[in-house]
């Protein structure tokens, strides 16, 4: 595995690899659509498609409820781990995840606060609680920026970065447990399913979604682009810089871009840990630190991931009468995954 890992990169083995994954992720999404509350399954979705034999009724269950909620569980994995594996270069931190600047605090403070205080005036769930998240996310990214200009240029910028991240999260969160103190049992509910992440899409618009989707796969297209610099960026700052790279500016971007495309997904599905920080790490392993071949193997291996841990979630309802938020999934997986990941890159080769 690792010798593969660690093989020139070369355009055969980049297609390979990007079909292998796309060819995982698929299967995923397959199993995702063929499982539900209904008895609509894969293998009938098969036949229904390639007969065109599906009634009303299953066409209804197929395209109004689960294509949606699996495009969009692939769209928030791939943000969230393709933004990991930048955050994890450029901050040079292996435990960096998409949250650890504080864009996950200022848009669950922005969520929060919506749906504590402006539901009533500002309008239903379904649009005013992403919009006030995004807007809290670029909010918490425009004055963690801010903090970080006025330091001096060079290494130290880099830790300004995370402990203000971390600072500023943890304020969020004080924030929002007094808001959860102060509301009734009912809304301390809703709070707490929002911030632990729901891939729930009844009564989001297709527009919503594809636009969502577009801007998720325009940041990582993004992100590829700096994908030699990051290379070089995982060398060390100095020997970046010898080789010709702009390590501040090529940080400045990367963050940015990797800070948008979490936005985006924090916006419309809450708080879900561990893809960015679990994601990355078994990519890495499988198919090198390469950002040319790693980035978009992250993306697709986040869609699967999240895909199925959805699939898991929704697969408890018979069990607790109640589909269970993704985030606590993502957690119970990841939290081993990772443990194991440190593990065996900790191992003698």
């Amino acid at each position: 595995m690792l010798r593969f890992a660690n093989r020139p990169l070369s355009a055969t083995r980049l297609l390979s690899t990007i079909a292998i994954a796309l060819v995982a992720a698929l299967g995923c999404a397959l199993v995702g659509l063929g499982w539900g509350s209904s008895d609509l399954g894969a293998g009938q979705i098969i036949r229904g498609l390639l007969t065109n034999s599906l009634d009303p009724m299953q066409q209804t269950i197929l395209l109004n409820a689960r294509v949606p909620r699996v495009l969009f569980a692939a769209v928030v994995g791939a943000a969230l781990a393709s933004s990991g594996a930048v955050f994890q270069t450029v901050l040079r931190n292996p435990l960096a995840d998409p949250y650890i600047l504080g864009v996950s605090g200022g848009a669950a403070l922005g969520g929060t606060l919506f749906l504590t205080l402006g539901s009533a005036a500002l309008g239903g769930f379904v649009f005013g609680v992403p919009a006030a998240a995004f807007v809290g996310a670029l909010g918490a990214l425009a004055l963690i920026f801010g903090v970080e200009r006025w330091t001096p240029a060079g290494r130290t910028s880099n830790y300004v970065l995370l402990l203000t991240g971390v600072v500023f999260n943890a304020f969020a969160s004080a924030i929002i447990m007094f808001l959860k103190s102060i509301v009734s049992a009912q809304k301390a509910q809703e709070l707490l399913f929002y911030l632990m992440g729901s891939l729930a899409v009844e009564g989001m618009a297709l527009s919503t979604l594809l636009g969502c989707a577009a801007a998720v796969t325009l940041c990582i297209l993004g992100l590829i682009w700096f994908a030699r610099d990051l290379n070089a960026i995982s060398l060390g700052d100095d020997d970046a810089a010898t080789l010709g790279v702009d390590v501040a500016r090529v940080r400045w971007w990367t963050v940015l871009i990797s800070s948008i495309a979490v936005a985006v997904a924090v916006a419309f599905s809450g708080l879900i840990g561990f893809v960015g920080l679990v994601v990355p790490h078994g990519v890495r392993l499988l198919v090198g630190p390469d950002h040319r071949v790693l980035i978009p193997t992250c993306a697709i291996a986040g869609a699967g991931f999240l895909i199925l841990s959805d699939l898991i979630a929704r697969s408890v309802f018979g069990l607790f009468s109640s589909t269970l938020p993704v985030g606590v999934i993502t957690a119970l997986i990841g939290a081993p995954l990772f443990v194991f990941f440190l593990w065996r890159s900790m191992r003698p080769t």
